[in-house]
């Protein structure tokens, strides 16, 4: 396993991840989580991601019960959590947001639903036009000092207003955003190397995409139809698949098309390929990926070897074929 560093942190993360998103509590029950777990950590993965609102907060249940089973020493991994969205499909005010109070609430929630004395890394999942830069930044900056959260920062959030809270953080003596939490694969890649460029050095913000695979697209599997035991296949997934396979009027769909014939030429899937050319970029900290079974989880583990032995030629091979397309 590689190991990089969060931005200009001292912390170093695995440089592939593993991720609760549309899985835990759906596809994933705790023992498939518990082995999944036990896999990914033995092969060096030392960051686990989640959310109060994945499976409304049944996701980092079995995620905690998971590593509680396997009894890993704490030291030896980080977790995360994120808030915003709620845990409740019908959050009442309170419940959601970026509020002194629900950050608050949130992160309490999660440490009792993940068992654990601290979260490694907490965010804030979204942006709150409701909530004041000034609030948001003094109660991570609280819960930091109160040893709950070791590191906090965004996802999904622009440029701008991650800029306004590190300039307020730094205005006031306060601990300021780490890291972003973006989407980021060949088909989603604008925010992340033309947005964010500037705040990478000027910050010293870290980076931990998801998505590698857009949701699958980029792996092929649906290029004909749409298996019933895939993410996009779960009933309660449909606006996630029309998102996925109608997104830019479908050419989405169809620049993934072509992904498969290049990853022929170097000897891997497309999956593989998909993986390593996001962390071909220097500036990710980390790669999340998603899986519901050992089998998914090894086989994008992988992608670690392949992007090590790609020489610059290959990637400009693989930029040229991606313009094309």
């Amino acid at each position: 396993m590689e190991y990089r560093r969060l931005g200009s942190s001292g912390l170093k993360l695995s440089a592939l991840s593993f991720g609760a998103w549309v899985t835990f509590g759906r596809q994933v029950d705790q023992r498939a989580a518990r082995d999944m777990l036990a896999y990914a950590h033995a092969q060096g993965v030392n960051f686990f991601d989640n959310a109060e609102v994945y499976a409304h907060g049944v996701a980092e249940e079995v995620m905690g019960a998971a590593l509680h089973e396997l009894a890993l020493p704490r030291d030896s991994y980080c977790l995360s959590s994120k808030a915003y969205f709620g845990r409740l499909p019908d959050p009442a005010p309170t419940q959601r947001g970026l509020s002194r109070k629900h950050l608050t609430d949130a992160c309490h929630q999660a440490l009792r639903r993940l068992r654990v004395d601290y979260l490694d890394l907490y965010y804030c999942h979204r942006p709150d036009e409701d909530t004041p830069v000034a609030e948001i930044v003094l109660t991570m900056d609280t819960l930091v000092r109160q040893g709950k959260v070791l590191y906090w920062g965004t996802s999904e959030w622009p440029a701008v207003l991650i800029n306004a809270a590190a300039e307020f953080a730094h205005a006031h003596h306060l601990i300021g955003p780490q890291m972003e939490q973006p989407q980021y694969n060949m088909l989603h890649r604008e925010r992340v190397e033309q947005e964010y460029a500037p705040i990478y050095n000027s910050l010293g913000l870290g980076i931990t995409t998801w998505s590698p695979l857009a949701s699958g697209l980029l792996t092929g599997k649906y290029a004909a139809k749409v298996p019933a035991d895939s993410r996009l296949g779960q009933s309660d997934n449909a606006w996630l698949r029309e998102a996925v396979l109608d997104a830019e009027g479908g050419a989405h769909a169809r620049r993934a098309a072509a992904l498969p014939a290049l990853a022929m030429e170097f000897e891997c899937s497309p999956a593989q390929l998909a993986i390593a050319w996001c962390l071909k970029n220097p500036h990710v900290s980390t790669v999340i990926l998603g899986a519901s079974r050992i089998s998914q989880l090894e086989e994008n583990l992988a992608a670690l070897a392949v992007a090590q032995r790609l020489d610059a030629a290959a990637w400009q091979h693989i930029e040229n074929n991606l313009a094309a397309s």
